[in-house]
């Protein structure tokens, strides 16, 4: 059944068999054996087909009708609406359960992918739109999310380990039951970004947007915090080689943390507020300076 409807859209977007292997960098003879019904395409080169053919992933289930007229394209945010105001239909794949290796999925957008119990080893995602992701339970490693939007996603009971998170924007996601360890996330943005019941070690995070973050019952393990640390609260965490280095704490809230006197601060500045939860969380205050609030003196 698959066989016929890759025949159907190939005929429909009047290419051959050669000229779609072509496309996919495979034999014409790989096509040939899809198209008998010998074979099938493995889910990476499923997306990549139905890209060029010019159809839903949903095609190829048994439960999608004939072909349209017009077949459905492959959509980006900025081509969501036809030039007549119609609303086309936008992709919503299920890739859960996956055991993804060397997979390229960057440039890719509007996926909102569920991704749950899959395997994911040294995968590019480089630009790509994940934002509504839902991870669950799953093994991410050495893959690379460079410059992704991340925004608004659940990550859940998940190991994530070696990955690239650079320039991303991770605005709204939620990180729960997971382990995040030595994932470079230098400059991303973590606004309004949550860690809940988890482990967050050996993660660079250089030049990293720090406003209205929360970490909440955390194992945070050999990390430095820099820049601005704004409207964001650390509660019932506990503190391993931590530093706050050249760091400015504005409006920080910190709450029944373990260890919190072990935490080095160096070069840093902080509000009065923010001084008052450190201190009465017995905090060693040896290197921070009160801000000078505007129009007062120190």
């Amino acid at each position: 059944m698959i066989g016929n409807k890759i025949t159907e859209a190939r005929k429909k977007v009047n290419i051959s068999q050669a000229q779609l292997a072509e496309r996919l960098f495979i034999s014409p003879q790989a096509v040939g054996k899809w198209e008998r019904g010998e074979s099938m395409p493995d889910i990476i080169t499923f997306n990549r087909l139905a890209e060029i053919l010019g159809v839903d992933l949903n095609y190829f289930s048994e439960s999608f009708q004939p072909l349209a007229t017009e077949p459905v394209e492959f959509l980006t945010k900025q081509s969501a609406e036809s030039p007549s105001g119609k609303q086309k239909k936008k992709l919503s794949w299920d890739m859960s359960r996956e055991n993804l290796v060397d997979a390229d999925f960057s440039g890719l957008k509007n996926l909102h992918e569920k991704f749950s119990s899959s395997n994911m080893q040294r995968c590019l995602f480089v630009g790509s739109d994940l934002s509504g992701l839902l991870l669950k339970s799953n093994n991410v490693d050495s893959c690379d999310f460079s410059g992704s939007d991340i925004s608004s996603s659940h990550i859940q009971n998940s190991n994530l380990r070696n990955n690239l998170f650079k320039d991303c924007s991770v605005k709204e996601t939620e990180f729960s039951g997971s382990n995040i360890m030595g994932c470079d996330f230098s400059g991303a943005d973590f606004t309004g970004a949550a860690f809940k019941s988890g482990g967050f070690q050996n993660n660079p995070m250089a030049n990293v947007v720090w406003n209205r973050t929360s970490f909440n019952a955390m194992w945070i393990v050999d990390i430095v915090f820099d820049g601005i640390v704004d409207d964001c609260y650390f509660e019932n965490c506990i503190f391993k080689k931590v530093t706050f280095q050249d760091a400015t704490l504005i409006n920080t809230f910190f709450k029944n943390n373990k260890k919190l006197k072990q935490v080095r601060f160096i070069g840093c500045k902080a509000d009065k507020l923010t001084y008052a939860f450190l201190k009465n969380g017995k905090a060693d205050l040896t290197g921070i300076t009160l801000l000078t609030p505007k129009g007062g003196n120190e």
